[in-house]
C-alpha cells in the first residue's frame, strides 16, 4: 500500500515556503491560455494574484512548475518561478485553507458524479453493454480521484466520502481494476537509436532517472546523456515538451518509451508500474516497493547537486531493483 506524506503533517504554517509562478501569455493563439489554465488545474496550483499562481515548495511541485514554465515559453509566453516565504504566518494559513477549499470542492463534485452512476447502475437492466459503460465511467472516476489525491496537499475534507462512494460503485459494477491497454502504434527499431545523445531537463526526478536507465539497458547500449534547455537537431529529447518520448495521455515518459519500442521484459514492466505511480501519483498499481523507491529518489536529489552524478546514481537504483525482480534475465 502506497504511503502518502501530507504536507500538513510535516511543516508549520508559520515557517512554510511557497513557490510562485508569474506568467504572461500572448493574446493569440487563444488556446495557449486554455492549455495553461488546464495545466494549472492539473497540478493543483491556486491563484494568488492575476497571472500569479502558488504551490507548496516541494521537489515534485518544483518539477511541475518548471515543466509548465517551459510549456509557456514554448507557446511564446514568458514565465518565472520564485520561492518565497510570507512575512506574516497568517498568510500561509490563508493559503493552506484556500488549497483545502479547492480540493474539498473537487472531492464533493466527484462524489456527486459517482452517486449518479450508482443510481444509474441500480435502475437500468444489467445488459453487458450497460455494465461495460459503467465500468469505463468508474475507471475514469477512479483516475480522477487519484489526480485529486495527488494535489491534495493539506488533507482536505471530503476525501473519505469520495473513496467510499467509489468503492461502492466498483463493487456494484464488478470493476476489474485493470488499466486500459495502450493505443496501438508502430514499434520503433532499436537499430535507429544507437550511440545517440539523449537530452532532458536539469534536476532529473524519478521518471527521467528510470527512463535513462531503460534507454541504456534496453535500447541504446552506448548512449550519452545531457541536460539542456532546448535540444539540438541531432539530440533525442525525453521527458521534455519537445519530441515523442514524453508523457502521452495516461502514460509517463518511461511507459511511453516501453510502448514505442515494444518492450515486454517483466522487470521493465514492473518498474514502469512503480514509476507511473510515483510520477503521475494516481495510485493505479500500488506495488509495495513504490514508497521505498520514491524515498530513495528524493534522498538522491538532496545528496547530489551535480545532475550527471544524480542521474548515474538514480540509474544504479533502478538497475538494482531490476536485478532483484529478475536476476537471471537481467544479469547478462
Amino acid at each position: 500500500m502506497a504511503v502518502t506524506i501530507r504536507l500538513a503533517d510535516v511543516a508549520d504554517p508559520q515557517t512554510r515556503r511557497w513557490l510562485l509562478l508569474a506568467h504572461q501569455l500572448p493574446t493569440r493563439p487563444s488556446n495557449a491560455r486554455v492549455k495553461t489554465w488546464r495545466r494549472l488545474q492539473e497540478i493543483g496550483a491556486i491563484p494568488a494574484r492575476n497571472s500569479v499562481y502558488v504551490l507548496p515548495d516541494t521537489a515534485p511541485c518544483r518539477d511541475d512548475f518548471d515543466w509548465l514554465r517551459r510549456e509557456i515559453v514554448a507557446l511564446g509566453g514568458d514565465a518565472t518561478v520564485f520561492a518565497a516565504e510570507p512575512v506574516h504566518g497568517a498568510e500561509s494559513a490563508r493559503l493552506i485553507e484556500a488549497f483545502r477549499r479547492a480540493r474539498t470542492d473537487d472531492y464533493q463534485d466527484l462524489t456527486r458524479n459517482v452517486r449518479k452512476l450508482i443510481s444509474s447502475a441500480r435502475s437500468r437492466r444489467r445488459r453487458a453493454a450497460a455494465r461495460g459503460a459503467l465500468r469505463r465511467a468508474g475507471r475514469n472516476l477512479r483516475e480522477r480521484f487519484g489526480q485529486i489525491e495527488r494535489i491534495d496537499f493539506f488533507q482536505a475534507a471530503g476525501r473519505n466520502e469520495a473513496a467510499a462512494a467509489l468503492t461502492s460503485l466498483e463493487a456494484l459494477t464488478e470493476q476489474s481494476g485493470r488499466a486500459s491497454p495502450a493505443p496501438v502504434s508502430p514499434v520503433l527499431s532499436k537499430d535507429d537509436f544507437q550511440r545517440r545523445r539523449w537530452v532532458t531537463r536539469p534536476r532529473p526526478g524519478v521518471d527521467r532517472m528510470a527512463s535513462a536507465w531503460l534507454i541504456r539497458r534496453a535500447i541504446d547500449r552506448h548512449p550519452t546523456f545531457a541536460f539542456v534547455e532546448r535540444p539540438s537537431g541531432a539530440d533525442i529529447p525525453f521527458d521534455m515538451p519537445e519530441g515523442e518520448f514524453t508523457h502521452d495521455g495516461q502514460m509517463c515518459t518511461y511507459e511511453t518509451i516501453v510502448h514505442r519500442f515494444g518492450l515486454t521484459d517483466q522487470a521493465v514492466v514492473r518498474i514502469g508500474m512503480i514509476v507511473h505511480d510515483l510520477d503521475l501519483k494516481d495510485a493505479r498499481y500500488r506495488l509495495p516497493e513504490t514508497s521505498a523507491v520514491g524515498h530513495l529518489v528524493d534522498g538522491l536529489r538532496q545528496l547530489h547537486a551535480d545532475d550527471h552524478a544524480l542521474l548515474q546514481y538514480g540509474m544504479a537504483v533502478f538497475e538494482a531493483f531490476a536485478r532483484s525482480f529478475a536476476p537471471a534475465a537481467l544479469r547478462s
